[in-house]
């Protein structure tokens, strides 16, 4: 008598909503202010994100699981993963007014800064929703990643970010991989001039080849950029010119974690050459990796973004670990931290990249004049 196989459960389900406690933590640092009176109260976000759940992220350690391919249909068709994302976003937008209100108060230069790194973290993170979002097919997605994209004024990164990074990645004509030896500190204004240009020479290309001006209601950057104008215009109106600054300054600290994000997701990864001239396909070997169980259920698997840049069109519950994909020593959250210290970065990632191309520093994507053209290894 045979005996049937047993049926695939993906054993993280009750965990995804987890995703949801980012946005929700200014509420609890709202009752902790309330009933403390402190303006450090204002901190318990940044504390959490980038102190607590790294901790956690060590103690709970890897998960290597992957659904089977079969199970991977109803995954992807399943409305309970698509909800979780919905909901990020009236959670994250609830928060912004919240902020906003705060600030309006005046907290303080202690809860100031604690709420503009609040608000920039909340935000930040939410790009990665829109980033999810924004690879799916279904139109009403698509206008929720540039919602979620609205805070930080990054409404580009919808068209650069998906015809453009997802095509030049891990080249040096991608200006959102970093190189080897180059701080975050120089990828910085690197990426974020270089993305706005080509997102908008995307854009522009686009409406050209169908002979239209880009100056057009078409246009998907003005489509996001006016939703940032309209929301920082009712946020204005109802709590005063005073929140701007507040406004700026958060958007600035969300779209610099974005930065930070892709700075450790492909440093130093290069796609090598065919003999035509023409770069290889993606694959696994062009993403640095994570299984963290935590951060990737925070960050919806965005971690295990080899198998992303393979398969864009992937829901984040679907999403695989390969074997052969370079793996990060922590989760997002721990290399984050390193990312804004470049010495302690390098010791830390340097030996992996070039361990990577066996030594070879010529294989990698190099920042100009930090290791020899003839390959080997120089001190950081």
């Amino acid at each position: 008598m045979d005996v049937a196989a047993p049926v695939w459960r993906d054993t993280k389900r009750p965990l995804w909503p987890l995703a949801l406690v980012v946005p929700a933590l200014p509420f609890a640092a709202l009752a902790l202010a309330a009933a403390t009176g402190s303006g450090w109260a204002w901190w318990l976000t940044p504390v959490v994100v980038l102190g607590v759940v790294p901790l956690i992220d060590v103690l709970v350690g890897e998960d290597r699981e992957n659904p089977p391919e079969e199970a991977v249909p109803a995954l992807q068709a399943s409305s309970y993963y698509r909800w979780i994302t919905y909901l990020f976003l009236p959670a994250q937008f609830a928060a912004l007014v919240v902020a906003c209100a705060v600030w309006n108060g005046g907290p303080g230069p202690v809860g100031g800064a604690g709420l503009v790194l609040t608000a920039g973290l909340v935000n930040g993170i939410a790009i990665n929703t829109a980033h999810e979002l924004g690879h799916k097919r279904e139109s009403v997605e698509r206008w929720l990643s540039k919602i979620a994209l609205a805070p930080t004024g990054y409404g580009h990164f919808f068209v650069e970010h998906n015809r453009g990074h997802h095509v030049r990645v891990a080249t040096p004509e991608d200006p959102a991989s970093s190189r080897l030896g180059e701080s975050y500190y120089r990828f910085w204004p690197r990426t974020v001039v270089g993305s706005l240009r080509s997102a908008w020479r995307l854009e522009t290309s686009r409406h050209r080849l169908r002979g239209r001006t880009p100056w057009t209601v078409r246009n998907e950057i003005l489509h996001a950029w006016a939703m940032t104008a309209a929301l920082f215009a009712i946020l204005t109106l109802v709590f005063g010119p005073e929140v701007l600054p507040f406004l700026a300054l958060q958007a600035v600290v969300g779209f610099s974690v974005l930065e930070a994000v892709n700075y450790l997701e492909h440093y130093g990864l290069l796609r090598q050459r065919n003999p035509a001239g023409r770069y290889e396909k993606v694959d696994a070997r062009h993403s640095w990796n994570s299984d963290r169980l935590t951060t990737n259920v925070l960050l919806f698997q965005l971690q295990r973004h080899s198998d992303h840049h393979a398969n864009p069109l992937r829901r984040y519950q679907t999403l695989r670990s390969f074997d052969v994909s370079p793996q990060l020593p922590a989760g997002y959250a721990t290399m984050l931290l390193l990312a804004f210290i470049p010495p302690l970065w390098r010791r830390v990632m340097d030996h992996r990249v070039l361990a990577h191309y066996g030594g070879d520093a010529t294989l990698a994507n190099t920042a100009p004049g930090r290791y020899p053209r003839t390959g080997g290894i120089s001190s950081p």
